[in-house]
């Protein structure tokens, strides 16, 4: 059997807990035509090791098996050769355990297609833009704001992001420092299990929405008109926040069917 070559090679890691990391990494040749908010497939044999504080698979993958998966990417849509990416564990998985093993200058596999549909060109210039994610869920708005923050000064941007602690909030403070440099961004991180030290906003994204959160703190009633939503993270999460969202007449988004608002899938 012909087996694929792995052509990309780890650039930067950086572990943000023992189950979540930014990786960075540099492909041989370059990937063209990529949008904010896309993905590529990330791949490893089975011989790869997998990390120390993973659980076994079973059954086990054979040595010669290329597992790949889709990430969202989290780097500028100009960046042809060198991509970030923020990769949760699943200890039990068979691709992020082996991705989680990798170190600086390992080989990896990447898919040569740049693909998905979860696109912040496809909103109207000037509507407000409200990014909801959970967990690694917040890696293609990374992409959305480090490409088109800049063009966008109409329009009113806001990032809700959820977790369970402080630690989870991935790009906490590239996040924070945006707030402060664009008049038009705003950053609403909400924990529902934090520490007595934290000072910010207490509870689920989907509580903080259903109590008229964007009405009180943003004079933002949810319009089909004027608001576009994208969702990124936890199913239950995407499922609630859609039916709320249909609760004002708002429709899901597919590339020959335009809506409103937009859940990220691969």
């Amino acid at each position: 059997m012909t087996q694929v070559e792995y052509n990309a090679t780890v650039s930067r890691k950086v572990m943000v807990t023992p189950d979540i990391m930014m990786l960075a990494l540099v492909t041989d040749t370059p990937r063209n035509g990529a949008e904010a908010g896309q993905y590529l497939l990330l791949g490893l044999y089975g011989r790869a090791p997998r990390s120390s504080n993973s659980l076994p698979e079973y059954p086990p993958v054979a040595d010669d098996h290329l597992i790949h998966r889709p990430y969202a990417i989290a780097s500028l849509s100009t960046q042809t050769s060198q991509f970030e990416f923020f990769i949760s564990q699943v200890k039990s998985g068979e691709l992020s355990p082996r991705l989680f093993n990798l170190q600086p200058a390992d080989r990896l596999h990447v898919g040569e297609s740049i693909k998905g549909s979860f696109l912040l060109n496809d909103t109207p210039d000037g509507s407000d833009i409200i990014m909801i994610a959970t967990g690694t869920g917040i890696a293609p708005y990374i992409s959305f704001l480090r490409t088109h923050i800049a063009e966008r000064p109409e329009s009113k941007m806001i990032v809700i992001q959820g977790a369970a602690h402080l630690e989870d909030l991935g790009y906490f403070s590239e996040l924070a420092f945006l707030e402060k440099t664009y008049p038009n961004f705003f950053y609403v991180p909400t924990l529902t299990d934090p520490d007595s030290r934290w000072l910010g906003q207490r509870a689920s994204i989907e509580e903080l929405l259903e109590n008229d959160f964007l009405q009180n703190g943003f004079n933002i009633t949810p319009d089909p008109e004027w608001t576009h939503f994208f969702i990124s993270g936890k199913p239950d999460m995407v499922v609630r926040i859609s039916q709320w969202l249909e609760g004002f007449g708002y429709s899901r988004h597919h590339p020959d069917a335009p809506g409103e608002y937009y859940i990220e899938e691969y």
